[in-house]
């Protein structure tokens, strides 16, 4: 059965700006020199939209959920691989992968058609991932690895 134009255009939209959202997510990451960047955090957001979409304009609400929750664990299995262990307390990827998440989050929002939430958590993200560059909540995260270093006989 053929799709209207205009529904497909809708799916295209919402897909568009959540990979536009996702870009600037993976913007921030590129420039921490993180392992995942903007066209990774773009292709997260713009298909958790395109399936989230497809599901809501062509299955309704309860083909939706399905397709939410198979979203939710892919990204589980994607963040999984993004996060690594060198030693016992040494997790790198951490916070990427918590941002691919979220990435998939707002795709799965905008291809509800709630462009707005999107857009705002977007920016909340964006703020959580710049927290650290605060010069005071830098030295107080800074304090608080090196006093789990000390515990576990790591630190100096």
């Amino acid at each position: 059965m053929p799709v209207e134009t205009s529904v497909q255009l809708t799916i295209l939209g919402r897909a568009a700006l959540a990979a536009l959202l996702g870009f600037a997510i993976g913007l921030e990451r590129e420039y921490r020199g993180k392992s995942a960047g903007e066209r990774t955090f773009a292709l997260l957001g713009l298909g958790a939209a395109a399936f989230t979409a497809s599901g809501a304009l062509l299955l309704g609400s309860e083909g939706a959920g399905r397709v939410i929750q198979g979203v939710v664990a892919g990204m589980g299995f994607l963040g999984a691989g993004v996060i690594f262990r060198r030693q016992a307390l040494d997790v790198k990827g951490l916070t990427t992968a918590a941002g691919a998440w979220a990435a998939a989050a707002i795709g799965v929002v905008v291809g509800l058609g709630a462009y707005v939430a999107g857009a705002l958590a977007t920016a909340l993200v964006l703020l959580i991932l710049e927290l650290d560059q605060i010069p005071l909540l830098r030295r107080v995260h800074d304090r608080a690895v090196t006093s789990e270093r000390q515990d576990d006989g790591s630190g100096s």
